[in-house]
């Protein structure tokens, strides 16, 4: 095995590449914002402290959604089943057609889960971290449902799966 040298090109291809060999869960973070749903696909969902309950995932900086769904009063966040492929594709397609035919609750606050989710949460912002190219959100917890079995949708090397167990 070679040795890792620092000071390599770090060319944001072969980056993405060696990213994607590690596999993780999917959410769906949605709200109704002004009158409309408003949502989008993460596969940087991750838990972060129990006092506070906080969660976070991460947006590009370039995202179109984000704007719109940080002004939200409460976000809906769905960790997505091992079915959910066509959906998590579905929410990151056209913006107009990212909820056609998905089966969703809405809270009074606006947050938006859908409801074959493994597990959803009723959130607020809690902070944003300037990360580079992205914006870490850290989300407090305010709700939690999830039932007893299923099994998560898994991203890795730009596509999705399922676990064997």
């Amino acid at each position: 095995m070679s040795e890792l040298r620092t000071n390599q090109d770090l060319d944001p291809a072969k980056l993405r590449k060696a990213f994607g060999v590690f596999p993780t869960g999917v959410v769906a973070v949605a709200a109704e914002v002004d009158g409309a749903l408003t949502g989008l696909a993460a596969s940087s969902f991750s838990s972060v402290s129990l006092d506070p309950p906080l969660v976070s995932f991460s947006v590009a900086n370039t995202s179109k959604t984000w704007p719109d769904l940080r002004r939200a009063k409460h976000l809906g966040v769905t960790i997505l089943a091992d079915h959910h492929g066509e959906v998590c594709r579905q929410l990151a397609g056209p913006v107009e057609h990212r909820f056609d035919d998905i089966a969703l609750k809405a809270s009074g606050d606006g947050a938006v889960t859908l409801d074959e989710g493994l597990a959803r949460f009723d959130t607020t912002i809690y902070r944003e971290v300037e990360a580079g190219d992205h914006i870490i959100v850290l989300l407090e917890l305010h709700a939690v449902e999830h039932p007893e079995s299923g099994s998560p949708l898994i991203f890795h090397r730009s596509g999705f799966g399922r676990l064997a167990v």
